[in-house]
């Protein structure tokens, strides 16, 4: 699997070798990292060809490196129906620079860029309708970024109580859980939901 990776990497490396920076595999999983202003280009390539045939866009996601310059890695996964082969595209951008859509290579990665665009805050040039996907209309900020701050916002839900949609601060319980037990070896001090039923059922058997 691994060799076979590796060829893959090679040959794409060898047909574009203005377009792409490098290749690897690591745990059969083929990486190759790309050019920011030849992504479109990268992924036609991916496409069309008859080695590769990466007809099938899994996912886009945005990776928060707030220390370097080019602060993120936009990641990019790809499925080859015809050889049964995965292969990942990564790119790096900073805040102000727009990463080229590719929709209109990918019309699915439509939903994805938009995510990437409200979480990350990762503009996409020539996306026909980028606009936030999860958070709120008016949101400020962009949650996935390692920066944003866990107070000072607020999120909305809809509050069965009161039958309606509520506004409400930015509850992140889970920084502030207690756990009580230092290895996944180890059992909890309370009963978790579901167990109290093993608990009878074994009482029943002794009697």
């Amino acid at each position: 699997m691994q060799s076979g990776l590796q060829d893959i990497g090679e040959f794409i490396s060898s047909k574009l070798p203005t377009s792409v920076n490098s290749s690897s595999v690591e745990r059969d999983e083929l990486t190759i990292q790309v050019k920011r202003e030849d992504i479109l280009t990268v992924l036609k390539f991916l496409r069309d060809d008859p080695q590769c045939k990466f007809t099938c866009i899994i996912d886009i996601c945005g990776v928060d490196h707030p220390g370097k310059p080019n602060r993120f890695e936009v990641v990019y996964h790809l499925l080859s129906l015809k050889h049964n082969t995965r292969i990942r595209v990564k790119l790096e951008t900073d805040e102000q620079t727009p990463v080229p859509s590719s929709v209109s290579i990918f019309p699915g990665a439509l939903w994805h860029e938009r995510e990437a665009y409200d979480m990350f805050g990762i503009a996409f040039e020539g996306h026909p309708d980028l606009r936030r996907l999860l958070t709120d209309y008016g949101f400020q900020g962009y949650p996935l970024r390692k920066d944003f701050p866990t107070t000072g916002y607020l999120e909305v839900r809809y509050d069965e109580t009161q039958k309606r949609v509520v506004y409400e601060p930015v509850k992140l319980a889970q920084e502030y859980r207690d756990f009580d037990f230092q290895s996944p070896w180890e059992g909890t001090d309370y009963v978790l939901p579901g167990d109290e039923k093993a608990e009878k059922d074994a009482g029943k058997g002794e009697g």
